[in-house]
């Protein structure tokens, strides 16, 4: 297992598990799994993925933390590819410490995050979601989870007095009129969603570090002050800036941003802290969700990123933990309907493309149970 250095970008879209080969390559093994392709295939088409990013951009869906995901995947508890995994897993944790040891100067210098640093899809918080499944009892999974225990106290403001720890001084898009001075994300993809449903997996896994009971409870009343109450039930803005939250008509229910991916997140905290009244809450609310058409309507396409595919497995891990899982089954009926109907992504990748909607469609029955754990890189199990 070869490294590459930064400078080697045009391997990049061979070694991203959301838009590239990595992605097409965890479809290849979920069907080799259930019998239905090759592992021939995969071998192929990971021998051609060649030498792989371990910079400071490589993340979950990048380079050597994506292949590690995709390897673990792969070996299913077997000894299969249990020497380049060993490689990797070495790869991965000194990837880790650089990287802890920059996002705690940063906290000491007193300036505020940004998304590559903490959220799922580029930082510490999809790093965690490798290491919990791979090295769940090891020195970095420690730091990971202290760090974002860290990342959820506040941190002062010379202007506004304290914020949240993950506000970020840039824009969620390259709009920066969007959010002036900032903004505190709510998304499960980039904001504290993410690292609130990492802490819960990991609570619930036994691997636990000190505050860390406290950080999700700190999380939990954040989302408790933003949320609103419709005709619909409860939702939650994107994010909140200085001029207020996100126009709610914005938010489709989709796994990155909208109302799945931030119940599914909080179910899983309440789950670990005993807590029945936000388990019952959250899975309302998701079920509120579903049942609005308009909702609904505004997602797009098959994928699972802000498409149907999210929503059907987001739905799926909900109702394995909910006290009434029988009272989906309409909601994901209709929700398999509107995905056949839904135009098919045109590339081949994870997040948004035919990867990835075809994964999150295998399952697509009532009452079935999601096989398989590809769904850990988007923080559903």
């Amino acid at each position: 297992m070869t490294t590459t250095p930064p400078a080697a970008a045009d391997t990049f879209p061979r070694q991203s598990l959301a838009h590239g080969s990595l992605g097409a390559a965890l479809l290849q093994i979920e069907r080799a799994r259930r019998g239905t392709g090759e592992w021939r295939e995969v071998h192929r088409t990971l021998a051609a993925i060649g030498p792989l990013t371990d910079g400071h951009e490589a993340n979950l869906f990048l380079g050597a933390p994506a292949m590690a995901f995709v390897l673990h995947v792969a070996a299913d508890g077997t000894g299969r590819y249990a020497d380049a995994l060993h490689t990797l897993d070495g790869i991965v944790a000194e990837h880790t410490r650089r990287r802890l040891s920059a996002a705690h100067a940063r906290v000491d210098a007193g300036r505020r995050p940004s998304f590559a640093e903490y959220d799922l899809f580029r930082g510490l918080t999809g790093i965690g979601a490798l290491l919990l499944r791979r090295q769940p009892h090891g020195a970095e999974m420690k730091g990971v989870l202290e760090y974002l225990v860290r990342l959820s106290e506040p941190l002062a403001d010379a202007t506004n007095g304290p914020l949240p720890g993950w506000w970020v001084g840039h824009a969620p898009a390259s709009d920066q009129s969007a959010t002036p001075g900032g903004h505190a994300n709510a998304g499960l993809a980039h904001g504290i969603t993410g690292p609130l449903a990492l802490l819960s997996l990991a609570l619930r896994a036994g691997v636990t570090v000190d505050g860390h009971e406290a950080a999700i409870r700190r999380i939990c009343r954040w989302l408790d002050q933003i949320q609103q109450t419709s005709a619909h039930g409860l939702r939650w803005p994107r994010w909140i800036s200085r001029v207020g939250a996100a126009p709610m008509h914005t938010a489709a229910p989709g796994w990155c941003y909208g109302t799945p991916g931030i119940t599914r997140a909080q179910q899983l905290a309440a789950v670990v802290l005993g807590d029945r009244d936000r388990k019952r809450m959250a899975e309302h609310a998701l079920m509120h969700s579903l049942a609005d058409r308009q909702q609904i309507d505004l997602l797009a396409d098959r994928g699972l990123c802000h498409g149907f595919g999210g929503a059907l497995r987001t739905v799926q891990r909900v109702a394995e933990d909910a006290e009434s899982p029988d009272g989906y089954r309409h909601q994901f009926a209709f929700l398999i309907g509107r995905f056949t109907l839904a135009p098919a992504a045109e590339e081949n990748g994870l997040l948004v493309g035919k990867a990835g909607a075809v994964l999150a469609f295998q399952d697509a029955e009532v009452d079935a149970a999601p096989q398989g754990q590809w769904d850990a890189c988007l923080l559903l199990t």
